[in-house]
């Protein structure tokens, strides 16, 4: 019976068709180059720093997920400073809880843009959908996607245990596709573009050291695939997909005196002498995310980590 079945699986595999993406053109209105205005004349009446500002604006409602952590808070504020119209926050129940002080921060100082909160476990599938919907109900449109939940994990690759690889996966990696293929699918059906921009790291790029984490590693090398698989699929519906590679940023995720041998090793291989602070990643955040300034970048990673990498 096994070689029947082995025998059947061949025949089926030499008489399959392979899907074939599209890829863009140059007449698609999704992807073709921005003019600058309307008409030469409203050019001339601009002014230098009109220019400048409509340079790097970012339009639309953007999904952020984890969106309460540290560079997930100020990317927003970055967003809504540079002219995003709607904010939906993508985090769990407890750090949504935890968050609202900033949170509430952004009402306060952005009054007249609509910032909503939903409970969202990324690894969730079907919650991911049902919140993708809702976002489009509340706001109309869902025009950019920041994916920023994630975990870390450290462990000695002999010793770590399954829970914890599928974990950093399911968070990292699953979670984020979920995320983007809602989205996705959104920005599909509207015929209006979009960028999705994910958070990959340079553990994604090289091994980190002193700390052993195979898993996050991994997690984050995948990210990079799937940013790129995703860019040259979608292009052809004006869909940007990015990703960002932070370096070691001086975030909760890196305090306590547990790690503190391990930061000095951090800034004494580091070109710069130190770890990020999250607004540094701002500037690449924001050209990716801006439709006209990152109108000619997909599949692209930029990395942010004071030359961290070269070594």
């Amino acid at each position: 019976m096994a070689n029947d079945n082995d025998s059947s699986s061949r025949d089926d595999l030499v008489k399959r068709v392979l899907p074939q993406m599209q890829l863009s053109h140059a007449s698609n209105p999704l992807t073709a180059p921005l003019q600058a205005t309307d008409s030469p004349e409203m050019e001339l009446e601009l002014s230098a720093s009109e220019r400048a500002r409509r340079r790097f604006a970012v339009d639309g409602t953007a999904v952020v997920t984890g969106g309460t952590g540290a560079i997930a808070r100020s990317a927003i504020r970055a967003l809504l400073e540079h002219g995003a119209s709607g904010i939906a926050i993508f985090d769990v129940p407890a750090s949504l809880a935890t968050s609202s002080s900033s949170i509430d921060a952004f009402k306060k100082d952005f009054p007249n843009i609509k910032i909503l909160t939903y409970e969202v476990d990324v690894r969730n599938e079907n919650r991911v959908r049902e919140a993708v919907d809702q976002v489009k109900l509340d706001f109309g449109s869902i025009d950019m996607l920041l994916c920023f939940a994630g975990v870390v994990g450290s462990a000695h690759a002999a010793d770590m245990q399954a829970d914890d690889w599928r974990r950093v996966m399911d968070v990292n990696v699953t979670g984020s596709w979920f995320c983007a293929q809602a989205v996705g699918r959104c920005m599909i059906t509207q015929q209006t573009g979009g960028s999705i921009l994910f958070t990959a790291s340079i553990s994604g790029h090289r091994v980190n050291f002193p700390q052993p984490q195979v898993g996050y590693n991994a997690s984050k090398a995948a990210v990079l695939q799937l940013a790129r698989s995703l860019a040259a699929e979608w292009a052809s519906y004006g869909i940007r997909v990015n990703s960002i590679s932070p370096g070691y940023m001086d975030t909760i995720l890196n305090e306590g005196e547990g790690l503190a041998a391990a930061r000095t090793i951090w800034a004494e291989r580091n070109p710069l002498g130190r770890m990020g602070d999250v607004e540094e990643l701002s500037g690449a955040i924001i050209l990716l995310c801006s439709r006209r300034a990152g109108r000619y970048i997909t599949g692209a990673d930029i990395v942010v980590d004071g030359g961290q990498i070269v070594f």
